[in-house]
């Protein structure tokens, strides 16, 4: 239909079916029968057809500047359709990072890392879930998702790879009026002396801390647990009104130790850290996007660096990157091409 009301729209301009042939690179009886199967259709004569050419009805006029309208729909139409057609396409071309991470890690690590990556690689894309170990570590067997990052002990699986890239301190958060503020240790047996915010029961955290006080000996007996929290922004919230203290991990309350709202304490006897582990499938080979993320992670010193940076800092860190190292190094790997899920 498009074809036939642009047949008529060109003999209507020219007045001459010999010349629109022409312009439209057709033959004089193809234009002739377009028309006549237009004028078919609606049951009007369009044109009045003499020796010199051909002139608009009192019909066909009203049809010209109909079609008109409509045709400069569909160029319109098409234009739009054409752009969004461009845009689905370099969409299509984004590469995805579907991964996925325990609460501490999720929250406090993952999102510089991110932010990092993606102003890095601008076409790499971030799919996170954020969940508990047991979780995530199901979906990486299930091969829902290639690469996890937990905190505390991995679970045992015969197709888990399990890598540490990371040890986490938990350190005793106080707020900076605390009258321990002017300490940087405190022993375990001050504990006691203190209320104490933790997190929930069976909590990666809380099993640690537990965990490693049991071993110094410790009687957990001894704490006065105050509050029981399954969030570590809550918790926070009650150490930052004085309302007690807290042991949970030092990347979480580092921007608020800048600002000085918390200071951070070591427990002189009883050093607790947690490792941080990548977990991958063995029977799942990762993407190249993947290994530069796996890369990133076992490279501690720019790990360190990123974490310490703000978002600004990181967006000014990653162009350095980008016009010191057009071609990337070893250190950080390669992202080339589409890669697809296994």
């Amino acid at each position: 239909m498009e074809q036939h009301l642009l047949v008529f729209k060109e003999v209507a301009e020219t007045n001459n079916i010999t010349l629109s042939a022409k312009n439209l690179h057709m033959s004089q009886s193809s234009i002739s029968l377009q028309i006549q199967s237009l004028e078919n259709e609606y049951g009007v004569r369009f044109f009045d057809r003499t020796n010199k050419g051909v002139t608009l009805t009192k019909e066909g006029e009203i049809f010209y500047a109909r079609i008109r309208s409509i045709l400069d729909i569909l160029t319109s139409l098409k234009e739009e359709m054409s752009v969004r057609a461009k845009d689905q396409k370099r969409l299509n071309q984004r590469r995805l990072i579907y991964l996925g991470a325990t609460l501490t890690i999720g929250e406090y690590i993952l999102p510089n890392i991110m932010a990092y990556l993606s102003k890095t690689y601008p076409d790499v894309d971030f799919k996170v879930k954020i969940s508990n170990t047991e979780s995530i570590a199901q979906d990486v067997s299930e091969k829902k998702m290639h690469i996890a990052l937990i905190g505390g002990t991995a679970p045992q699986h015969k197709d888990l790879k399990v890598e540490n890239f990371w040890n986490d301190e938990l350190v005793v958060v106080i707020p900076h009026f605390h009258p321990w503020a002017s300490k940087n240790s405190i022993t375990l047996a001050e504990l006691p002396n203190e209320r104490l915010v933790t997190r929930e029961e069976g909590s990666g955290t809380r099993k640690v801390m537990e965990m490693a006080l049991k071993e110094r000996g410790f009687d957990l007996n001894q704490l006065n647990v105050i509050m029981e929290l399954e969030s570590i922004q809550a918790i926070k919230q009650v150490v930052s009104a004085g309302l007690g203290i807290s042991i949970i991990s030092s990347l979480t309350v580092s921007s608020e130790c800048d600002r000085k709202i918390f200071k951070t304490l070591k427990i002189q006897d009883a050093l607790v850290y947690r490792p941080f582990s990548i977990l991958t499938n063995t029977q799942t080979t990762q993407t190249k996007d993947e290994h530069v993320l796996i890369n990133l992670l076992h490279d501690h010193e720019l790990l360190s660096d990123i974490l310490r940076k703000n978002y600004n800092d990181l967006e000014k860190h990653a162009s350095e990157v980008r016009l010191t190292h057009p071609a990337v190094s070893n250190r950080k790997g390669q992202i080339h091409g589409q890669e697809q899920w296994q």
